[in-house]
């Protein structure tokens, strides 16, 4: 049987999926491939994903996922002794909830921050900072929301760290927002510091944001 195959880039989101991977303990080789490098092998992602967009994991039978959210809850449901996901029903109801909140909220307005020229018809350079500016303070808005409703202790999908607590900590690296959450919500601040320090986090982080 082949190992998982994933498609990704240092600083990008299939960080998250390199540690899942390595909580569950699979087995995978890594493709570095970016819409933005050139160098990579942007072909072969584009053949896998025609988005051209990572992180995407190519399952040893071929068959492929894309979508950070769906791939985490995947690997969580194939590998349910690896803590993914809670194995409490009610617990992770919660935890594949949050992981479609930040999916479908927070990253989806970072995408809209790093490309706003995706989203408006063309315009001037003006039209672009305020589309970031007013997206950069909705996103901070949603993760304010976000640590109300999921800040759980010791971990945000219960008694150990899961694929909920490895998205957080990503996504939340950008567009400022650990900054805001320092500022406006500093026990979830502090938990987010937890995840980044868990020896499974750590390495992967460092590497992808040395």
């Amino acid at each position: 049987m082949n190992d998982h195959v994933l498609y990704g880039h240092q600083g990008s989101g299939s960080a998250a999926i390199e540690i899942a991977l390595a909580i569950a303990g699979v087995p995978h080789r890594i493709v570095t491939a970016a819409s933005w490098d050139d160098k990579s092998a942007i072909q072969e992602l584009t053949k896998v994903n025609p988005l051209a967009q990572i992180p995407a994991l190519v399952w040893p039978d071929g068959s492929v996922m894309t979508e950070s959210a769906a791939i985490l809850i995947e690997l969580g449901l194939r590998h349910p002794k690896s803590g993914l996901l809670p194995t409490d029903p009610k617990d992770r109801a919660q935890a594949i909830r949050g992981l479609v909140y930040i999916a479908a909220n927070c990253y989806a307005a970072i995408g809209i921050i790093d490309y706003p020229e995706r989203y408006c018809t063309p315009s001037d350079d003006d039209t672009g900072k305020r589309i970031r500016a007013g997206t950069k303070a909705r996103l901070h808005e949603l993760w304010e929301r976000f640590a109300d409703q999921f800040d759980d202790a010791p971990w945000l999908g219960g008694t150990q760290l899961g694929a909920l607590d490895v998205l957080a900590a990503m996504v939340s690296k950008w567009s400022g927002s650990r900054t805001h959450l320092e500022k406006q919500r500093p026990e979830f601040f502090r938990l987010l510091q937890r995840i980044d320090a868990h020896p499974q986090v750590a390495p992967v982080f460092a590497r992808h944001w040395p």
